[in-house]
């Protein structure tokens, strides 16, 4: 899946070169066997996503397979890991974000 805020560039391989691919981002990650979304944050998100749909996260290994359904992108680990705090403890603020901000076009995330 492909999102208007997404990179689609390889993620963290290393180290940084100026490309937004090496910055924090927020991710939101929807269940395609039950009605369960899941929040988390990355600097490297392709891989993060690869691990939970191979069932290495153990509080999402039982609702896989998943679909990248939202990213935001932050210049910080703090600034990522505070919005990321922020959407689990806020309800309101995810159904927004889901409702209103996700502009997804229906492609696989390709590897």
């Amino acid at each position: 899946m492909y999102f208007k805020n997404f990179a689609g560039s390889p993620a963290c391989a290393g180290r940084y070169n100026g490309s937004t691919a090496f910055m924090w981002k927020v991710y939101i990650i929807k269940s395609l066997a039950k009605k369960w979304y899941y929040v988390g944050s990355t600097n490297r998100i392709r891989e993060r996503v690869k691990e939970h749909n191979d069932g290495k996260v153990r509080s999402t290994k039982h609702y896989v397979p998943f679909i990248l359904v939202y990213t935001e992108d932050f210049n910080s680990e703090k600034e990522a890991r505070t919005y990321e705090r922020k959407l689990k403890d806020c309800r309101r603020e995810k159904e927004i974000i889901l409702r209103d901000r996700i502009m997804v076009v229906q492609r696989p995330l390709k590897p």
